[in-house]
């Protein structure tokens, strides 16, 4: 068995049935991995090919042209993927039937997510609040082959770079600049994502199951998880490689290494593309061979012999995983001496709403939240009899325990982000609401008669087909529709936005106007400057560095934020332009090179009035901020001015731009 993959552990006349021992190879782990491989390719030459032809429709917003479309093409989608279901399994070749099912699942989600975007350069949520820091990592490593912060110069990276790192590759192949391959690269990883979850669940359940298990995986991401497209793959994916862990350390045999090895590769993805999912599946990994290890005890096991054997099975799956994580962590540990010296992260210095309450998505009116109803009644009939159902409610038990410890720990004054598992448990909820409601038709056909048997086929495509397009429907009509609002309302770096238009009191309009006088100014190219600005949004349209970070919770905590806003407000109280260059000159942070400050006294001042009508301060202003968790909003601004004598010297070329004033030391 080593270097393979187990067999269908739901086997049976029913669709769902007890576990057995392996008495077959289902998926050997190379066929696993050449599949995960070429449906990755065709999932994105498809999403590519689509994408170029959805930017051509033309239609011009506002309308619901785009929305009517996507509904209409994703549900003809969804006909075939039901067929495929019903027809397709047994009645073709192998190639063909594996093949199909990458392209459907391809063009479902493109379709549903692309078309409603037709009219716009950005992804969901345009430039504006997380977006913008996401911008300015692409943007970042587009410009640099290694690994780097995306914004303070000479500074490890603390957010994980895989993804990002990936699409600087990705924009660089296209010959477009980081931003703007931001959205088809997402889009991407939105359709691969679906169809490696039809692989991986292949190896835990039959092809006709994978196949509803990744199509309600992706319904369960356009409601809640593909906002965050580098963190959508490890939630959709931890539901069958948690099912898969929970077989190789429930297994009294030796487990397949192969199999080891490939559950660590995905924990080191987790690693390198989103911490908090990293942090989360090895804590699942951890509880469940604890659970394991307990019953095996109960039962009359010796403990360190289970405890041996356990911890041996963990063991390749820490190693390569830790591998994994390396390639991106390594910079950041050296420079941390391996967390001897760890400065404080703000960045779970946040607690909204949905992470104040409990998820519950079980007790919504809507057709995902009665399949998460049935998914919770499954798993609570099936965890002591099946394998998945007991590996699925694990991760269910292990996010509301998240939870709790996320609210213990307001208790040192952060979080632990437990709002952004709740796409885990959507995702884990509708797997297992499919398998109820297969299970139930299974029973249903056994226990009423034969002839009943066609009609309960045909209820049950209808109605499963029916809840997959309402679902399809919500999420692009109510879901995401402010998020596609954003995207055609927020200015792209020309200063216009998707919809042709150009306000002189939006700051994004002046955006290329700014961009064009550093250029005149510092005849530098941009990631030869670094940036002081109250504008950070030019940030993730250049590959500028960076003096200050937007805010404190995006920040690297190595860059020490505090310390470098009390020194943008030390230099604000220089007495003369050659005190403030000797400040510069003497600065332990590697010193702005372009000040990009708010001039209250421009005639296109934003927000209307000049500091003389208004009765407002003088002098060239920034805003700041300072973390004010458990307080929401999560930031306190406030205001930083320098008096515009400063900058009237021979070391600065000073320029005004609508409401701002630039000025660049020589």
């Amino acid at each position: 068995m080593a270097g393979t993959l187990p067999s269908s552990l739901l086997t049976g006349p029913s669709p769902i049935d007890e576990p057995r021992q392996d008495s077959a190879v289902r998926l050997p782990l190379r066929g696993a991995v050449l599949e995960i491989l070429l449906g990755s390719i065709v999932a994105t030459v498809v999403c590519l090919g689509l994408q170029f032809l959805v930017a051509r429709l033309g239609i011009s917003e506002p309308s619901f042209a785009p929305e009517a479309l996507a509904a209409v093409g994703s549900a003809l989608v969804l006909v075939l993927l039901f067929g495929l279901v019903v027809f397709g399994h047994h009645r073709s070749p192998r190639w063909l039937r594996t093949g199909g099912t990458w392209v459907a699942l391809s063009a479902f989600t493109t379709l549903a997510l692309a078309i409603p975007l037709q009219g716009t350069r950005y992804y969901f949520g345009g430039s504006s609040v997380d977006n913008g820091f996401r911008l300015q990592y692409m943007t970042r490593m587009a410009s640099t082959a290694g690994l780097a912060d995306m914004n303070y110069p000479e500074v490890a990276p603390y957010y994980p770079a895989g993804w990002f790192w990936l699409g600087g590759r990705f924009a660089n192949l296209l010959g477009w600049e980081g931003w703007a391959a931001y959205k088809p690269y997402a889009l991407c990883w939105v359709a691969v994502t679906a169809v490696v979850a039809y692989t991986l669940w292949s190896l835990v359940v039959r092809r006709r199951l994978a196949l509803l298990a990744a199509l309600v995986t992706a319904l369960a991401g356009m409601l809640h998880g593909i906002e965050e497209p580098y963190a959508w793959p490890s939630a959709a994916w931890l539901p069958p490689l948690a099912v898969l862990t929970w077989h190789v350390l429930r297994r009294r045999d030796p487990a397949p290494r192969g199999t080891l090895v490939f559950i660590g590769a995905f924990v080191g993805f987790a690693a390198v593309t989103y911490t908090l999912h990293f942090g989360f599946t090895v804590l699942m990994v951890v509880t469940m061979a604890v659970i394991i290890g307990v019953f095996r005890v109960r039962r009359g096991d010796a403990l360190w012999p289970t405890v041996r054997a356990l911890f041996l099975r963990l063991l390749p799956i820490g190693l390569v995983s830790l591998v994994i994580a390396l390639l991106v962590w390594l910079p950041y540990l050296l420079s941390t001496s391996f967390l001897l010296d760890n400065p404080r992260s703000a960045a779970q210095h946040y607690l909204p709403a949905n992470g104040a309450f409990l998820p519950l998505p079980m007790t919504e009116a809507t057709a995902f939240g009665l399949l998460c109803l049935i998914g919770v009644v499954w798993l609570l009939l099936r965890c002591s009899r099946n394998e998945i159902a007991a590996a699925m409610l694990t991760i269910v038990i292990a996010v509301y325990c998240w939870f709790a410890l996320s609210t213990l720990a307001l208790i040192a004054k952060t979080t632990l982000l437990a709002f952004r598992l709740t796409v885990v448990l959507d995702v884990v909820l509708a797997a297992a609401g499919v398998f109820g409601l297969l299970e139930l038709i299974g029973f249903l056909r056994h226990r009423l008669s034969g002839r009943y048997a066609v009609r309960i086929s045909a209820v049950a495509f209808a109605l499963g087909l029916g809840g997959a397009v309402s679902i399809t429907q919500h999420a692009i009509g109510d879901a995401l529709e402010p998020s596609v609002q954003t995207a055609y309302t927020d200015y792209y770096p020309t200063g216009v936005n998707a919809k042709g238009h150009r306000d002189p009191e939006e700051a994004g309009s002046w955006t290329d106007d700014v961009n064009r006088a550093i250029d005149r100014l510092s005849d530098r190219p941009p990631q030869r400057n670094v940036v002081l600005s109250t504008d950070y949004k030019l940030m993730s349209f250049r590959p500028y560095w960076g003096f200050q970070q937007e805010t404190p919770h995006y920040a690297n905590p190595l860059a020490d934020y505090e310390g470098r806003a009390a020194e943008i407000h030390r230099w604000s109280q220089a007495r003369d332009s050659a005190e403030l260059v000797r400040m510069l000159e003497r600065s332990e942070y590697p010193a702005p090179t372009v000040f990009v400050l708010r001039n209250p006294d421009s005639p296109h001042s934003l927000g209307g009035a000049s500091s003389a009508e208004s009765g407002q301060p003088t002098g060239l202003g920034m805003e700041l901020k300072a973390d004010a968790f458990p307080q929401l909003p999560n930031v306190r601004d406030y205001q930083v001015r320098f008096d515009r004598a400063l900058f009237q010297s021979p070391q600065f070329e000073v320029a005004d731009v609508g409401p701002y004033t630039i000025a660049v030391r020589n």
